[in-house]
């Protein structure tokens, strides 16, 4: 038996993004086979494809991050899960707790190693977690990347606290879902985007401040002005270089800016800043397990629903692709696998 998948093959680009057909796994000890339902898309997806991504990359490799489904066979020894458990894969399945290191960062899935965007996917028992009853498996597809991200970003190196503020960068993933982690801790938001439409869903989910960086370019007087002149406690920083300059301004003086992508591209930035407001900066690739793990804890207690901007077909990932690619979502991008 054949399983078909969607992978990256030799020289990279979305043309050469191809459905094949893949031998059918079989767990060995310490190993779990998954029926994969639902996969979703990062930004980071979109430069794996493109070729971007590094050595770490070497094509063809089965595309895709995360990705959630079902227990289909364990291998000798597996006690963790069992068949017929609804799990999502770990980002990083060599990464249990504890800070990364060199090893862990050679497991990513969808990167080093091939990712979920299959019918069926061979993973390590370990690099598996249960998620909350209460989703669907497109919502759950949704928390192993861009989820878990944010929840680092705040909690784990942000330590957020209830009145503290923080601020969003536009509404892709991660964004959202730093949104709905810091209204469910009970802080204040402050919401920023291009289209004063999205900036209304984020007002609608909970954002207190909106702020237009089109046509505010200068958007850290609006972000000050919010907080008292003083500045936010916290920053998710997704954009990179095209905008921690503007977020060194925006965040107070021995505050927070968790530095998560370069969506706003590459670039220079001037440290000093860093130093004369003391701002604490910490680089956040994606997380643990055992992050994971208390993530879904919160997600569970709180019943959060992850925001899907669109569902595509699994003979549509191109077209989910061009669609991450246009900049027109709010929220995640899924496929639906089987």
């Amino acid at each position: 038996m054949r399983v078909k998948a969607w992978r990256i093959e030799e020289g990279f680009g979305l043309d050469n993004v191809r459905m094949v057909e893949l031998a059918d796994p079989e767990p060995g000890p310490g190993q779990v086979v998954v029926g994969v339902r639902a996969c979703s898309l990062n930004f980071r997806d979109t430069v794996v494809v493109k070729g971007f991504y590094g050595r770490a990359v070497k094509a063809p490799v089965v595309l895709l991050s995360d990705g959630a489904g079902e227990v289909l066979a364990v291998g000798a020894g597996v006690t963790r899960v069992k068949v017929g458990d609804r799990v999502c894969g770990t980002f990083f399945q060599g990464w249990m707790d504890g800070d990364p290191t060199d090893a862990t960062a050679a497991t990513a899935l969808g990167g080093s190693l091939d990712g979920m965007l299959s019918e069926k996917v061979l993973l390590s028992a370990e690099g598996v977690v249960r998620f909350p009853d209460h989703l669907s498996y497109e919502e759950a597809s949704t928390l192993p990347c861009a989820a878990l991200t944010a929840w680092n970003a705040l909690f784990r190196s942000g330590g957020l606290r209830p009145g503290s503020s923080v601020l969003t960068l536009g509404t892709g993933g991660v964004s959202v879902f730093a949104l709905q982690f810091a209204r469910m801790a009970g802080a204040r938001v402050i919401s920023t985007s291009s289209s004063d439409a999205k900036l209304e869903r984020m007002a609608a989910m909970g954002a207190d401040t909106l702020v237009n960086y089109k046509s505010t370019p200068e958007w850290d007087k609006p972000v000050r002005a919010a907080t008292g002149g003083v500045g936010v406690d916290h920053v998710v920083e997704v954009g990179g270089a095209g905008t921690l300059a503007t977020s060194l301004k925006a965040v107070r003086r021995a505050g927070h800016i968790a530095l998560i992508g370069v969506v706003a591209g590459m670039g220079e930035v001037d440290p000093r800043p860093v130093f004369l407001k003391s701002v604490r900066m910490e680089g956040i690739y994606v997380g643990s397990r055992a992050m994971f793990d208390e993530m879904n804890r919160a997600i569970s207690l709180s019943g959060l629903k992850p925001v899907i901007d669109r569902v595509f077909g699994f003979g549509e990932v191109p077209a989910a692709f061009a669609h991450m690619g246009s900049g027109a979502h709010f929220g995640k991008i899924c496929v639906s696998v089987g």
